[in-house]
């Protein structure tokens, strides 16, 4: 076994000296994806203040797969909307910017309400089915390689 001494300690420094570049900006980004997305899975989780109060490991991987699943469910709605406004505004014969719609977030709560009146006689209804494909050319932002070589093109 080797003990962590001066081998450990030069990468850090390489580490380091990436804050500023391609890396750095990747991992930013990311952080900044994972963070968003777990601020907004607690404020989907209100109840209880998001604690888990059941000692039971069972209840409590329960409770944390139904956050899950509806937080992921919320997302999935939101995104809907996002196209269908999307749609909208170019049927209006808006031009719509593929640099301002990468930069919509999925993780919309003012249109939620959480402790509202909900009708549930139209649950047994079909939804119609949704049209995954938006009209917007997203290939100007990967223009002359820039993203994948500032790592944007990989998935974090």
């Amino acid at each position: 076994m080797t003990s962590c001494g001066s081998d450990c300690i030069e990468p850090c420094g390489r580490s380091a000296r990436t804050s500023g570049g391609p890396l750095h900006r990747r991992v930013t980004a990311a952080t900044n994806k994972v963070e968003a997305f777990n601020g907004f899975s607690q404020w989907i989780g209100f109840g209880n203040g998001g604690v888990i109060t059941d000692n039971d490991p069972v209840e409590q991987e329960k409770t944390a797969k139904f956050n899950s699943l509806l937080t992921n469910a919320v997302i999935f709605h939101n995104a809907l909307d996002i196209a269908e406004i999307v749609r909208q505004l170019q049927e209006e014969g808006h031009v719509v910017d593929p640099e301002d719609v990468v930069h919509i977030s999925p993780y919309l709560t003012e249109h939620i309400r959480r402790f509202g009146e909900y009708s549930t006689h139209e649950l047994g209804l079909e939804p119609e089915a949704y049209d995954p494909h938006l009209d917007v050319d997203f290939s100007p932002l990967r223009a002359d390689g820039q993203a994948e070589a500032d790592g944007y093109g990989q998935a974090a």
